[in-house]
């Protein structure tokens, strides 16, 4: 992603960092491949032994299936920690603007916590990249989720900081906080940034094999999980009931559907919980369980899915912000739907209707389901791709409307 040296402090918005987490999804995409299609013996994840034993011995289909994988994981893990240096840069010089200023005067501070989102997930994004791309990094795995665990804590304290400067300002100061420009989902990204805390503190307990470290990486996580659930409950129905008086705010629009991606990364870490709770404290799921749970977590997906294109598509958002001649940075939030229901579709078949034995793995219905998990991915490359050429190509859009 080449940007624009015309694109100014001024020019800025926050919510550029959700460009980082969408290429960041997008390798997590890439990394489901591997997840599930490349045995693992040993430990619950692929590293780089496994795929290079897939690699020799598998057949052509597989290995067409790695170098898929590795090409993307590589090109959008670029694209991620580089479009997140890029707005840790544009963030340190926003802050001494007055539009900064003026941005912690109003609802629209939130888009802060796109920051703590990005760190969270590049992070995320670190650790696979060492998976798959390190030899031996398995040796030394237990010597790294501690550290992993108080990375995670430094971003989430930088979450809890700035969601308690505005809720601060908000709840002691009345009046301040304008519920007409409350019409959207915008308020949800500290429940996203909380969330993304939460799959990330949950990551030791699915991995790890010493007691203390799965227990701390459990409790953890269920008090960033359980807090993202809270907040997101709140901003959704105060959100919601400004939506049915004002109407969705135009460039607010893709935030309707951000309910998909907290869903898919709280899900993420229950399952990694549960995995813990199994394999270290002698705790039982069945498969049936795990089905019906990540059925349950597609559907409320969907329905949020169905809300958000119908009102996108009623207000033409996208002829005005993709193809049109407006930008928002908002638009970026569109990735992340996608990219999460394409994660949780290869939960969903491979831990669920696998597992279970509803269908076979790699039978016709496999790849029939797979293919839906596949083409949301293959959108999202596109949407990506072209909306890092409209933000910042080498021909910048008349105007940058930051989504509120």
């Amino acid at each position: 992603m080449s940007h624009s040296p015309a694109q100014t402090p001024r020019q800025y918005a926050p919510l550029y960092f959700l460009a980082s987490v969408g290429s960041g999804g997008l390798v997590v995409t890439f990394f489901m491949y591997l997840m599930f299609w490349v045995k693992h013996p040993g430990q619950p994840v692929p590293v780089f032994e496994d795929i290079l034993r897939a690699l020799n011995g598998g057949s052509p289909w597989q290995t067409a299936a790695i170098i898929a994988a590795y090409a993307g994981i590589a090109f959008f893990g670029f694209q991620n920690l580089k479009s997140l240096f890029w707005n840790i840069g544009q963030y340190r010089a926003f802050r001494q603007t007055a539009a900064y200023d003026q941005l912690r005067q109003t609802n629209a501070e939130t888009q802060l916590l796109a920051m703590p989102l990005a760190l969270a997930m590049g992070i995320n994004v670190a650790f696979i990249i060492g998976l798959v791309f390190v030899p031996q990094l398995w040796l030394i795995v237990e010597y790294m989720f501690p550290v992993a665990m108080i990375a995670f804590l430094i971003v989430g304290a930088m979450a809890f900081r700035l969601i308690g400067d505005f809720l601060g300002r908000v709840l002691t100061k009345g009046g301040v906080f304008d519920m007409t420009a409350h019409n959207s989902f915008a308020q949800l990204l500290p429940a996203f940034a909380l969330s993304m805390v939460a799959v990330g503190l949950a990551a030791p307990a699915a991995m790890s094999t010493t007691p203390q470290v799965v227990a701390i990486s459990i409790l953890l996580s269920t008090f960033f999980g359980i807090a993202a659930l809270v907040y997101a409950v709140v901003a959704a129905i105060t959100g919601f009931a400004s939506m049915l008086q004002h109407g969705t705010a135009r460039e607010s629009g893709p935030t309707l559907m951000i309910v998909i991606p907290i869903l898919t990364v709280l899900s993420i870490m229950v399952l990694r919980q549960d995995h813990g709770m199994h394999t270290t404290f002698d705790g039982h799921s069945t498969p049936i369980d795990t089905l019906m749970f990540l059925t349950k977590v597609l559907s409320i997906q969907l329905v949020f899915l169905g809300l958000g294109l119908l009102v996108l598509g009623r207000q033409g958002y996208s002829a005005q912000y993709i193809s049109g001649p407006d930008k928002s940075a908002g638009s970026y939030a569109l990735i992340c739907p996608g990219v999460a229901l394409s994660v949780l579709l290869h939960f969903w078949i491979n831990k669920g209707l696998v597992a279970t034995g509803t269908i076979a793995k790699f039978g016709v219905a496999y790849w029939g389901l797979s293919a839906l998990a596949l083409i949301a991915q293959f959108a999202m490359i596109v949407l990506v791709l072209r909306l890092n050429r409209k933000h910042f190509g080498s021909t910048p859009a008349p105007h940058s409307v930051p989504a509120e």
